[in-house]
This record gives C-alpha cells, sequence and structure tokens, in this order.
C-alpha cells in the first residue's frame, strides 16, 4: 500500500488555506489587500483553493499611491474582473488633499509612508476587522517578528513587545472594539517559494518581473525606472537595459535589477544563485534607516 506524502509546497498551500478559512470564521468583515504585486496575486490564488465555487468571504483592496508600475495596475484590474470578484481602490491622493498632508519632496519622493493614512481611513470606512497581506517573514526583519495574526490598536499601531503566542496553528483573533487584525497566511514561505509554487500551479503575472527592456536612471548602483514621479538632473546617468523587478512597490522606491531572466526557471535559477533579499537589494524606501520598516508598521503601515 503506497503512502502519500506532502511536499513542502503542499504543506505551505495547506497552512496558508487553513489561515484564510480562520479569518472567514473568526471575523465578520475582513479585507485582501491586493496590488497586483507576485505575492498578493499567489494569496488570491490560495484563496481560489480556499473557497471555491463560492465567492470569497472579502472584497479585494487596493491602497493605490498614484505611483503604480501601469503593469501592476492592469494585471489587477484584469484578475479581478476575471475572477468576478468585487475590488475596491481607495487613492492616496484624495488622502492628501482631505487631510491636507505635506507630500514628501526630493529625488525620489515616495508616498509609501503616506498610504497608512489611506488604508486605516478605509478600514475604518468599510468597518473591516481583519486585512489578509502577504508579508513574508524573509523579506525583511521587523517583518520576521510580526504574528501570523497581528493585532492593532484602535489607532492601526502595531507593538512588536507585546504579540500573541501561536501554538500547534491556533490563532486568536479575538479583539476589542476599534482594533483590527493584519493576517499573514504567507508568512512563513520564502521568494523562492513563492517562485517554486507559481511555476507548479502555472500563475500568470504581470509582464514586469520578467526580463524586459526599459531605460532606467542609474544612482548608487541601482536602477530606477524613469518616470514622471521622480526628479531627473543633467548630471544623471540614463540607460537602457534589460532588467526585471522582484518586487513591485512603487516607480518610486522600487529598483530593477539587471537580468536575462525571461522564464520562471530562469528566475529560478537566477534566485537560487543571489544571496541578497528582494526588498534588501531593491527597496529604496527600506533603506532610509536601519528601522525604517519597524518604524511604519508601529504606525499602521502594512
Amino acid at each position: 500500500m503506497s503512502v502519500y506524502r506532502l511536499d513542502y509546497l503542499d504543506q505551505l498551500e495547506s497552512e496558508a488555506i487553513h489561515i484564510m478559512r480562520e479569518v472567514a470564521g473568526q471575523f465578520e468583515r475582513p479585507a485582501l489587500l491586493f496590488s497586483g504585486g507576485k505575492d498578493s496575486i499567489t494569496l488570491v490564488h490560495l484563496a481560489l483553493k480556499a473557497f471555491r465555487p463560492g465567492k470569497f468571504p472579502f472584497p479585494l483592496v487596493h491602497i493605490d499611491t498614484g505611483h503604480n508600475f501601469p503593469e501592476a495596475l492592469a494585471f489587477r484590474d484584469d484578475l479581478a474582473e476575471r475572477i468576478g470578484e468585487k475590488l475596491i481602490v481607495r487613492q492616496v491622493a484624495d488622502t492628501i488633499q482631505k487631510r491636507q498632508l505635506t507630500e514628501p519632496k526630493g529625488k525620489f519622493a515616495s508616498r509609501n509612508a503616506l498610504q497608512t493614512y489611506t488604508l486605516l481611513d478605509t478600514i475604518e470606512e468599510f468597518g473591516f476587522d481583519a486585512c489578509i497581506g502577504g508579508a513574508r517573514r524573509d523579506e525583511e526583519k521587523a517583518r520576521a517578528k510580526e504574528r501570523i495574526f497581528s493585532v492593532r490598536d484602535e489607532f492601526g499601531q502595531w507593538n512588536p513587545k507585546l504579540q500573541r503566542p501561536e501554538l500547534w496553528n491556533i490563532y486568536n483573533g479575538r479583539i476589542n472594539k476599534g482594533e483590527n487584525v493584519r493576517v499573514f497566511p504567507i508568512s512563513n514561505w520564502t521568494e523562492l517559494d513563492i517562485w517554486n509554487y507559481i511555476k507548479r500551479e502555472k500563475i500568470d503575472l504581470p509582464s514586469i518581473y520578467f526580463s524586459h527592456e526599459r531605460t532606467v536612471l542609474q544612482y548608487e548602483n541601482q536602477l530606477i525606472a524613469l518616470s514622471d514621479f521622480i526628479q531627473v538632473e543633467e548630471t544623471d546617468v540614463v540607460v537602457t537595459k534589460k532588467v526585471r523587478y522582484r518586487t513591485v512597490g512603487d516607480m518610486t522606491c522600487t529598483a530593477a535589477v539587471e537580468s536575462e531572466a525571461s522564464t520562471i526557471n530562469d528566475i529560478i535559477r537566477e534566485i537560487t544563485a543571489t544571496k541578497t533579499s528582494e526588498r534588501g537589494e531593491t527597496r529604496i524606501d527600506d533603506k532610509v534607516s536601519e528601522a525604517a520598516m519597524e518604524d511604519r508598521k508601529k504606525n499602521g503601515y502594512f
């Protein structure tokens, strides 16, 4: 008699589906934060496995900074329409105007920190008590500290010294009025796990993740896509290179990597050989300080 054994991708998938179903069972108004990036696309794929043939027990929500890559936005809209799920989009630009916020200035002026205000306003607008996101522990040290069910107080803030134990895959979603929980079903996955899963499941992705020619600004050993959102000076070095993106955030704070990887197998080989995390290599906003991500998360950032 043969015994079927789950491989590691089956185990990761099973854990993530269990977490999503826990969210559906424990919370009244959950949401899935969806940006059109590979991690949130993977979450949507997992949600399809968790809840089909029924509808999702939550809407897809995107906090749009206005500085996103067009390829990611087009994919976001196409996927939401293709699977027939509700997509809620809220604009950071509207929050800036409404709250009279001051936009950052400078060469790579990013709205990344300001999107926290829009997220918290959106949570209040719809009364969301849980927000599912695609953060992973291998991305950044602050994310490595956070629990899968991460409780935020009535101000949306996270206290890294006050977190609940999570033993034997038991998740405590009990919260007080005004609090909410950020949920990370793929927290235990790595970048390589994501790509191996994408390969196995034949998940479609935006073209931006694969090698393509792009006009970029060479700045401090990083390649920043030219856009209307950055300041180009006469002394800047502008070149056209074959690049791809390991992670997709705003155009103002996400660098490309020079690459010939045009297939998923190529990307897997490339990641296997690299010694740098995707955010460590490509996210400008994480380099502001040693605790840049943790400081943002304490104030409500995802």
